[in-house]
């Protein structure tokens, strides 16, 4: 009964994921009701979907996701940022504009290009090499060789991600020059997958800046939407002190009783953006008189509209200034009085996140913002007590420094831990040696300073650097909760990205073998256990049906392990467990006829059983074993669904040991104990009387 118990928990998640998963559907049509189910269900369908053994793209369907490994990032990157110029950016564009949507080579186009120009790449990438008598074809040679790299690293990581045993039958392969290939069988959601990919990032760690010009560049942006034409570079005079003066008398300021900014330290505490659709009517009332007001006598609707089209993306942003008590609308402050060095935090709400990446993607917006700095976003909302609707959390947003100090391919290892003393989790990231070198010079010329963790463009923490760090061991703080904590551990420890991959093709499938065929599969299986489990009953009789129970266990065991190491189920995984069965049967043969031999000579019930399996041992074990030894090798040398066929091999060897063995001996022997004399095998003879 043990064993049966154990399958049996095993195999609940699958169950009750499948049960759950109807109950849904019937109810899919009502969104009131979606949602109270959801609400109901939410954790434990959760639990079981995660916990569930899965069926291939072959039974089930699945999704297949084509990535792409950024090569241009790479070579772009490559370059020292001094010498980069016009003509170097000009190369670039041109070549993304020949390879994209194509899976041609784009060292190879890059550099056809570059050389079309007359450029020499010695004057762009000398910083490739140490040693001082480097060549041109050095050069491509390096830079060959960091794309190969490139591109066979995130093939690992992948696979580290996704299928981290391999057991799973998701297929991840390389595909043509820098593409590769997923196919993730019973997976249709599509978000579910591309957070999972997204996931997979290239890490970086950027200094956190603070500066007038950003700020001031933000307003430029405000020209360029409203279609203003921009040739002067960003200055904190580009905005004028007298438009500035109209607007912040035409602004609220937030109100500070109601609403908390996040303390800089990474205090969690309820934070607020200032609502620009909202006017300060007593202010209002007394600009009245101001002819240089725009708003000036407008209704507060009226007032709000024309602020937000004057001002369509710092209307977007509230900032933090510190001194202040309360955050305010960006649009509202002055630049052309802020100080050259000034200490700021800035938000937005989430229905504005999305917009404020679009915008800072065109091109044109990027030509107005300053080269050496970039502007992300926080990869998560700030933590809040009370329940938020998704478009009123609050992001904060970030200004870096442009240039990566340090890239994730130096962390060693890093793991989830907790801070027993602050009560709050935490992770522990290790850096190799040249790693442990950089950060100890990073973190000694930036202490008080923030230094950003990024991941996908997106900052997941940036915490303050409170002293130098040697050694390369760090902690990172910040998390939510332990769960977030471990997220950020596994992505630190899978590896770093050299360039990154985006995602250019995702679509959902159906079975490839249609319903049709996999009914007729199915159906095929059934009958054939059905014609040993008859076959077995009209051969050997009783022991026949105690063979049969044995077999029915030993596929229960068989699917149960199968779904203990996280496998998928697939055709090729189904012939796994027809032919470990037969193995099973194989095994209660040579058993059974051992016996009728020994009964034939006029031995007793329990010698005959004893000499049947201990005669019949050594056959047994030599078969399994040659199984076994072919499942090992299928298992380490093959891809794929062979490695799945391989799986549900070495699983079935072992389950038939068990059920063949000892589960029909177990029987046999708790039946003579009950004073059991005859045991009914198929005999056809008489016993041979001394």
């Amino acid at each position: 009964m043990v064993p049966i118990l154990v399958a049996a928990t095993i195999l609940w998640p699958t169950y009750n994921y499948y049960r759950l998963d109807k109950e849904r559907q019937q109810v899919a049509g009502d969104s009131v009701a979606l949602d109270a189910w959801d609400q109901s269900h939410n954790e434990s369908f959760a639990s079981a979907k995660k916990d569930r053994m899965k069926l291939g793209l072959d039974l089930r369907g699945g999704m297949y996701v084509t990535l792409e490994v950024d090569v241009l990032k790479l070579i772009e990157e490559s370059a020292e940022p001094a010498s980069v110029d016009d003509d170097f950016l000009a190369i670039i564009e041109q070549t993304r504009k020949e390879t994209d949507n194509s899976d041609v080579d784009v060292l190879q186009v890059f550099l056809k290009n570059f050389k079309a120009k007359g450029k020499n790449l010695l004057n762009y990438f000398s910083a490739l090499s140490n040693t001082a008598d480097i060549t041109e074809q050095a050069i491509e040679d390096q830079l060959k060789d960091d794309v190969d790299e490139a591109i066979d690293q995130a093939l690992e990581v992948m696979k580290q991600r996704i299928n981290k045993f391999e057991v799973a039958e998701a297929v991840i392969q390389k595909q043509g020059a820098r593409r590769i290939l997923l196919e993730l069988p019973d997976v249709k959601d599509e978000k579910e997958i591309r957070n999972l990919i997204q996931g997979q990032a290239r890490l970086e760690f950027k200094r956190v800046i603070l500066s007038r010009d950003v700020i001031t560049s933000m307003f430029l942006v405000d020209k360029i939407l409203r279609g203003e034409a921009i040739t002067a570079a960003p200055s904190a005079d580009s905005v004028t002190k007298a438009k500035a003066d109209s607007v912040s008398k035409s602004i609220a300021k937030a109100d500070s009783s109601k609403k908390n900014i996040a303390k800089a330290d990474g205090t969690k505490k309820k934070p607020a953006v200032v609502d620009s659709t909202k006017t300060d009517s007593t202010r209002a009332d007394s600009a009245k008189s101001d002819t240089s007001d725009p708003y000036a006598g407008l209704p507060q609707e009226e007032a709000t509209r024309r602020f937000k089209l004057d001002h369509p993306f710092t209307s977007l942003i509230s900032i933090n200034i510190e001194g202040q008590q309360e955050p305010v609308t960006l649009g509202a402050i002055v630049p052309g009085r802020l100080p050259d060095k000034i200490e700021y935090r800035l938000y937005t709400d989430g229905a504005s996140v999305s917009k404020i990446r679009r915008i800072l993607t065109r091109a044109d917006i990027k030509r107005v913002m300053p080269s050496d700095f970039v502007v992300l976003m926080a990869a998560k909302p700030i933590e809040t007590k009370e329940p938020v609707a998704t478009d009123k959390q609050i992001y904060e947003i970030f200004t870096l420094a442009a240039e990566t100090e340090l890239t994730g391919e130096v962390i060693r290892d890093a793991y989830q831990s907790f801070d027993q003393t602050a009560n709050r989790p935490m992770v522990l990231m290790d850096m190799d040696d040249v790693g442990s070198e950089k950060w100890a010079q990073i973190t000694g010329a930036n202490i008080g300073k923030q230094v950003a963790v990024v991941l996908d463009s997106q900052v997941y923490t940036a915490p303050t650097i409170q002293d130098k760090i040697t050694g390369g061991r760090s902690q990172i703080t910040g998390m939510a909760n332990q769960a977030e904590a471990n997220l950020l551990a596994v992505i630190l420890k899978a590896g770093a990205l050299k360039a990154p991959v985006r995602i250019i093709e995702e679509r959902v499938v159906g079975p490839s073998l249609g319903e049709d065929s996999i009914r007729r599969g199915v159906t095929s299986s059934l009958i054939s256990f059905a014609l040993v489990i008859l076959f077995m009953l009209a051969y050997y009789s009783v022991g026949g049906a105690v063979a049969d129970v044995a077999l029915l266990m030993n596929v229960l065991l068989v699917v149960a392990g199968l779904a203990a190491f996280g496998g998928t189920i697939t055709l090729p995984g189904i012939a796994g467990l027809i032919l470990s069965t037969a193995m099973a049967v194989d095994a209660n043969i040579l058993i059974f006829e051992r016996i009728r031999e020994e009964l034939y000579a006029g031995r007793n019930l329990k010698t005959a059983v004893d000499q049947g399996y201990a005669k019949a041992w050594s056959a047994i074990f030599d078969s399994n074993v040659t199984h076994l030894l072919s499942g090992l090798v299928l298992y380490f040398l093959g891809t794929g669904p062979v490695k799945g066929f391989a799986l549900t091999l070495i699983i079935g060897v072992l389950m038939t040991l068990f059920s063949a063995v000892v589960v029909t001996r177990a029987i046999f022997e708790l039946a003579i104990a009950r004073g059991a004399t005859t045991f009914n095998f198929g005999q056809t003879k008489k016993p041979v009387t001394a």
